[in-house]
């Protein structure tokens, strides 16, 4: 696997990064150990400062950050624009709330003798971050902020193909005046992370990425009885109820499918429609599809970037290839896209059944799945009808009926009249094949702390 930086848009290699050797990674867990002996003791206040500085400093440089993004990664520059302040927001909100949030937090007990009892949250030590392409700064940002606050050290595992995004987050904390060791990016080999993972000062691991790579890491971390926490895949559910506003409904769906050109975990992947509206719908969507404009990513006016990697697109294609196999009717939307580069075609698919493996899979990238509901009870069992549970969807012009159908729906987080979303002060994560723990807010930032129990009894105290 090598680290290379390949324009998405013209499939140049730009620039290309050695591996970490195996003494390099070594020396990194030592560095990042001897980092957190002394930022543990630091004050929850000086720690967020460093947050502070960062945050400021992505805004100052943000068109700099953002180009390298949509170098790297073939995200549309508005979107990169966007990922970056969102990065930022994420810094401010631990800068705001950690010291409240990591405050002791003393027990009611059940009985005066058992003495005056509260949890503290001690940081744990060196954490391992493993994290995916398709966002290059947010999923650096969700995982440093609240681990940073907390009091632990980070060492990043990136993706092969954003080495110069992972470079310059590294260097924007150096720049915020963040001690040496306390955050390292590290350009090692898949087959490095049990070597990382067995060190015993090491003390856990998160993951954001596929399937495939949940389950190897989780493995690994099991195996060495290491905490971790896993961000895997999704096929939201997009229920569209008979009552639904259908034209912004429609606005949203072409939306929630294909920002960052459909390479979303949350991306409204499966979109399910009440058969009162269901032609409605697809007919609305197909147009609003066949609108978008894909050209070059630093354009203005393109609504359309190319998939991240010439990977990527082949792995797409072969996807619908064998969903129309098993049965799938696919539509091709819209002017055709650039023959250069890594584009996609939009493409809508139907009559997918769940004989069909499509119909259980995650879709990364234009693709739209469109699934006819009898009624209100049939979409909420097409949409449990899944593997995933991460986001999704619920549309409806009665929000209590919005509510009821959304606690229906098995899924991590879900939202009404609007596709799955991320904030800097919402949680993100799912369940099943989802994978487990949470990220942001307070959640995310205990994810990595011991919630030790300190206990003052008298000592005269019956036992």
């Amino acid at each position: 696997m090598a680290f290379a930086t390949v324009n998405p848009y013209t499939n140049e290699l730009v620039k290309s990064f050695p591996s970490a050797t195996e003494a390099e990674i070594k020396a990194a867990v030592d560095r990042s150990d001897k980092a957190f002996q002394s930022w543990k003791n630091l004050s929850i206040a000086e720690r967020v400062g460093y947050l502070k500085n960062a945050s400021a400093l992505l805004r100052e440089k943000s068109d700099e950050y953002a180009a390298l993004l949509t170098l790297e990664m073939g995200k549309i520059f508005g979107e990169s624009k966007a990922e970056v302040e969102l990065s930022a927001q994420i810094l401010d909100y631990y800068v705001k709330h950690a010291e409240g949030l990591l405050a002791p937090r003393k027990l009611p007990v059940m009985d005066p003798a058992e003495g005056e009892a509260e949890l503290v949250n001690d940081p744990m030590g060196v954490l391992l971050a493993i994290e995916p392409w398709n966002f290059p700064f947010y999923q650096v940002a969700r995982i440093l902020a609240p681990q940073l606050s907390a009091g632990n050290t980070l060492i990043l595992k990136h993706a092969s193909n954003v080495p110069q995004s992972a470079l310059a987050f590294e260097q924007l904390m150096k720049d915020a005046g963040l001690p040496e060791g306390v955050f390292i990016n590290l350009f090692a080999e898949h087959d490095k992370v049990e070597m990382i993972l067995a060190d015993p000062r090491v003390c856990g691991v998160a993951l954001t990425g596929s399937e495939f790579a949940g389950s190897a890491v989780a493995q690994v971390a099991g195996k060495h009885l290491k905490k971790s926490i896993m961000e895997l895949g999704g096929a939201d559910a997009f229920v569209v109820l008979d009552d639904a506003d259908m034209d912004k409904t429609v606005a949203w769906g072409v939306f929630g499918r294909h920002w960052n050109a459909g390479q979303v975990c949350v991306s409204s992947k499966r979109m399910i429609i009440d058969a009162k509206v269901y032609d409605e719908y697809l007919e609305k969507y197909t147009a609003g599809v066949a609108a978008l404009k894909a050209g070059d990513p630093m354009d203005p006016a393109t609504q359309l970037a190319p998939l991240s990697s010439q990977r990527a697109k082949d792995g797409l294609l072969k996807q619908i290839e064998e969903a129309v196999k098993h049965g799938a009717t696919a539509i091709e939307v819209g002017e055709k896209v650039p023959a250069q580069g890594c584009f996609v075609q939009p493409t809508i698919l139907t009559n997918v059944t769940p004989d069909n493996p499509a119909y259980y899979q995650e879709f990364f990238g234009p693709v739209s799945m469109i699934i006819k509901a009898e009624d209100e009870a049939d979409a909420i069992r097409i949409a449990n009808d899944s593997p995933f549970g991460l986001g999704g969807s619920v549309f409806t012009s009665d929000n209590a009926r919005g509510r009821r159908v959304a606690g229906q729906i098995s899924t991590g987080m879900i939202f009404v009249n609007h596709p799955t979303m991320v904030k800097a002060d919402l949680p993100f994560g799912g369940v099943r094949r989802s994978g487990f723990g949470r990220e942001l807010i307070d959640l995310g930032l205990k994810e990595f702390v011991n919630q030790k129990l300190i206990d003052v009894v008298d000592i005269d105290a019956p036992f």
